[in-house]
């Protein structure tokens, strides 16, 4: 019986398929010589149809076999809607006809086409003169026929595809046919031109892509570059996608004056911690040196259980000039001493008021020479262990104890062991608005040396040197209102003294020792060397003033104004080489940092040498950035004597959606460019193009010039050589604009 037609005021549901459940049970017979046992089956779920809602201007049909639905026509199938002019479905087969204006809707992509025939259940079909648009990664495109091949694929012939918005196709993929796996979120292309300007850039028979970000395996986007001492570098990076915590990147590269190279990278992330990374480059043959070059960076972190960890860092390279001709990366071509080094650590409670740290590593450094400025490697530690613990409360009191044992190795200078015992105690006395803190401790090492350091005494040697301190402060604080913002204002005056007596320490090896550089952080501790070696002779007061804005409604502190003053009352008397002129007068230092206003933001410190009148050392810089994609920085360093330097760096809008970058480090002392930077780039909504030369002082008289072109197709790949890492590097504060 034919069903009338249902005027366009109403809407009809209809339900098309009912769920069936069934139940099914058995018990297993008792045998001899066993015990009763019952076992129940699991229910038997008939599959399920799910259920189909139309809804239409009209709606005609045949009760259990058609339905004909015609204008603003909708079908509803759990996450999908199917909308269009005209829809007929049979429910036998579950077969849908579907025609004009159609529009799919589905829970990862939207399909609009001119004639759909589909299978609701199979979701076997085809879509003519098709339409389609991702959800994940804003992936669109059109084509002749699309083909539905089941759940979450389906097959397009002739079509193109972008990441662009509608009327702004500057870029897209031209392909024979595209494939769409929606359940991994990946797209397969064969016979694939990238046309970008309406000019084809690329050609490739095959390319497998991820139009949502997701991780898989296959081709990386080429890079390519140029560097003056590895000629024009060309390089195709391959993914490897081993399993969800382990990845890999294999990139065979070709440099025209090098030769061929394998450059491999390995992470990896485990359970408890673990994680690790691994570089691995080999130039099997260097057609400019004829001889075979690698480098390998290797870093692993484990956590072991019970407060311990493991650890280890290896690195090395096959000769000096490694980072200096193969690498642009400035952090790099500056690296001077590379860490071979493995141990364990371990972190624990001392009772329910202190701690205990363990420490135990073995240490050697591969050293990276500049002929023209040739230096002394570092002692090796083979091995070293340190145990520190420290017991807070005890009496009023605390109690801390460093220690540690390590056998020195230098293939050139004397070698021997060094045992340190530095036990000391304290009384913290604290309330709400200051503190003073005495400290007591006796410092003793113990060397015991392959041979004697200097003629008449022995290679055993002991030093001990007692040492007392004396830091306390007060902290005032109160609300002030500056430019219509409410602040707190802290004023924090600070007392530190210590004294140590003079020992003679010339005799002595330097396995680990140098001089602090002079800072606020330095003139508050008891010794102004680092290491083991040297135990400064030390009668001295520090007084330094703090004062801080703190934003009252967000806690942010906004500026940091500190100065302070060191006061030795006699000549210190223990140096190192070379000769260190020092006075009894006082060093002033003076600093100044924090966002001054919204946009500009300082840090900068001045120290003075006041027996000399003169001003010691420099260190200032001041950042301007109204917003992402504008910064200008401005740097000067000065260190008496030593170096004097100028630091500029920018990032800026030239107009439209061009920036132009630039950075220039320059050396007064030696009148010339140490590092220099420019380029430019260009971001649209969906492409960018950044193009940046850089020039690098690498040794003495060594200097490197690298070229960065990069076209990125976003949501698909990036063509060249990427600079972001160099202008990040360059440039504090830049930022990609998108």
């Amino acid at each position: 019986m034919k069903l009338p037609i249902i005027p366009s005021i109403f809407v009809l549901a209809l339900v098309l398929a009912l769920p069936l459940n069934g139940w099914g049970s058995c018990v297993v017979p008792k045998t001899e010589g066993e015990g009763e046992i019952e076992s129940e089956l699991k229910p038997i779920v008939k599959p399920q149809k799910k259920p189909v809602f139309i809804e239409a201007d009209r709606i005609s049909g045949y009760y259990k076999q058609e339905v004909e639905a015609t204008g603003n026509a909708v079908l509803q199938q759990g996450d999908n809607t199917l909308t269009a002019d005209r829809v007929k479905y049979y429910e036998q087969t579950e077969d849908a006809e579907v025609e004009g204006n159609i529009r799919l809707e589905r829970p990862k992509d939207i399909l609009q086409g001119k004639k759909l025939e589909l299978n609701m259940k199979t979701e076997v079909g085809q879509l003519t003169e098709p339409r389609y648009s991702m959800r994940q990664g804003k992936g669109r495109g059109a084509g002749d026929i699309l083909y539905f091949e089941g759940k979450d694929h389906y097959r397009i012939k002739e079509t193109n595809y972008t990441t662009c918005p509608p009327r702004k196709r500057d870029w897209y993929l031209r392909a024979e046919e595209l494939e769409i796996d929606n359940s991994k979120e990946i797209g397969t292309a064969k016979n694939v031109s990238v046309v970008f300007k309406d000019v084809p850039i690329l050609y490739s028979p095959w390319i497998n892509f991820s139009y949502s970000g997701r991780r898989k395996s296959g081709l990386l986007s080429p890079v390519a570059g140029y560097n003056a001492k590895t000629g024009f570098d060309m390089g195709l990076p391959i993914y490897l996608n081993i399993a969800p915590n382990i990845d890999a990147t294999v990139t065979p590269r070709i440099m025209t004056m090098r030769g061929f190279l394998l450059s491999n990278e390995l992470r990896y992330i485990g359970n408890n911690n673990m994680n690790g990374h691994l570089l691995f480059d080999i130039l099997p043959m260097d057609i400019n040196t004829n001889r075979t070059r690698w480098g390998v960076l290797y870093t692993h972190s484990q956590n072991i259980g019970r407060g311990w960890q493991g650890f280890m860092n290896y690195n090395e390279v096959s000769d000096d000039r490694y980072f200096r001709e193969l690498t642009p990366n400035l952090a790099q071509t500056s690296l001077t001493n590379l860490s071979q080094q493995a141990g364990v650590s371990y972190n624990g409670r001392l009772g329910q008021d202190g701690a205990l740290h363990f420490t135990g590593f073995a240490q050697r450094f591969q050293t990276l020479q500049d002929p023209l400025a040739r230096f002394v490697s570092p002692y090796e530690r083979l091995p070293h262990f340190a145990l520190n613990a420290v017991k807070y409360n005890v009496g009023k009191m605390d109690f801390e104890m460093k220690s540690s044992w390590t056998n020195f190795y230098h293939p050139t200078l004397t070698d021997g062991n060094r045992l340190v015992f530095y036990p000391s105690v304290s009384v913290p006395l604290r309330n709400e608005y200051g503190f003073i803190t005495p400290k007591f401790g006796l410092h003793y090492t113990h060397y015991n040396l392959d041979s004697a350091p200097v003629e008449g005494k022995s290679n055993n040697l002991d030093r001990t040197v007692p040492i007392f301190s004396w830091d306390s402060g007060i902290a005032f604080d109160r609300q002030v209102k500056l430019w219509d913002t409410k602040f707190i204002q802290t004023l924090e005056p600070r007392l530190f003294y210590v004294y140590a007596p003079y020992r003679n320490q010339s005799y002595l090896p330097n396995f680990d020792s140098a001089v602090n550089d002079f800072s606020f952080a330095q003139i508050l501790t008891e010794n102004r060397f680092s290491g083991g070696d040297r135990i400064n002779d030390a009668n001295r007061v520090v007084t330094a003033l703090t004062s801080r804005f703190v934003e009252q409604e967000t806690g942010i502190e906004r500026l940091r104004l500190a100065v302070g003053q060191q006061f030795n009352f006699n000549d210190p008397r223990v140096l190192l080489l070379p000769p260190q002129v020092t006075s009894g007068r006082s060093d002033f230092i003076a600093a100044i940092s924090g966002r001054l206003t919204p946009t500009i933001s300082a840090d900068s410190n001045v120290q003075m040498d006041e027996s000399k009148l003169w001003i010691e050392k420099v260190r200032t810089g001041i950042s301007y950035q109204p917003e992402a994609g504008k910064v200008l920085n401005l740097g000067y360093r000065f260190t008496r004597g030593v170096l004097e330097q100028v630091d500029t760096s920018m990032q800026w809008p030239l107009g439209g959606n061009w920036h132009g970058v630039t950075r220039v480090n320059y050396s007064l002392l030696d009148d010339k460019i140490l590092a220099g930077l420019a380029g430019f780039e260009y971001n649209s909504c969906c492409w960018a193009l950044r193009v940046v030369l850089q020039r690098l002082t690498t040794a003495t008289q060594t200097t490197t010039t690298a070229f960065f072109v990069q076209l990125e197709l976003k949501g698909l790949m990036g063509l060249g050589n990427n600079p972001l890492q160099v202008l990040q590097q360059s440039i504090p504060g830049y930022t990609s604009v998108h």
